[in-house]
């Protein structure tokens, strides 16, 4: 079942937990990529020093700000793109990113990064601003049970202070295409 708006007009955080074992599903004509859900990072307000609206409604972080349920693509390092859902109520800017997913059928490559996933799943930047909840990408529930998740800051944002240490990556702690590995515990 195609997630519906109000999924997505929840506190960032719920989100970004309640999407690991989703499906991220991007229908090219009558071919049909899919990919579970099993890493994801949250990107929370204005004040989060690692979120792009951190700078306000700039031409790239606009759709931040806009309704929930809309992906936010950006390029990083000029080359790769990163695919995101828009979450919260509209003009509180936040997102989450998806780090990894787990690929089904029709995917080829790596999908453990979101560079990667963008490419085995052929997102870009032209699905940027993209309805989720009516266009030819969404994300999906099977009703699987929910799996094992684990938190952990999240990774490449050693730039933003002390947001770089929040434990907003969430990953299926059972998963092996996660971006980076979880740390063992210490014992």
């Amino acid at each position: 079942m195609k997630l519906r708006r109000a999924f997505y007009a929840r506190p960032c955080l719920e989100v970004a937990t309640a999407l690991i074992g989703k499906y991220l599903v991007h229908r090219i004509g009558r071919r049909q990529l899919c990919g579970r859900i099993v890493e994801t990072e949250a990107y929370i307000g204005q004040e989060d020093q690692a979120c792009h609206a951190r700078f306000g409604a700039t031409k790239r972080a606009r759709v931040l700000f806009g309704p929930p349920g809309h992906a936010y693509v950006f390029l990083i390092y000029g080359m790769y793109d990163c695919f995101n859902v828009v979450c919260e109520a509209e003009g509180r800017p936040a997102a989450v990113l998806v780090r990894a997913v787990e690929p089904g059928p029709g995917v080829e490559g790596k999908t453990d990064g979101p560079g990667k996933l963008c490419r085995a799943m052929h997102l870009s930047r032209a699905h940027n601003q993209l309805d989720l909840t009516t266009g030819h990408v969404w994300i999906e529930d099977r009703g699987e049970p929910a799996p094992r998740i684990a938190a952990t800051p999240r990774i490449g944002v050693d730039y933003a202070g002390e947001w770089a240490d929040k434990p907003w990556r969430l990953v299926d702690a059972t998963s092996t295409r996660l971006s980076r590995k979880l740390s063992a515990a210490p014992g």
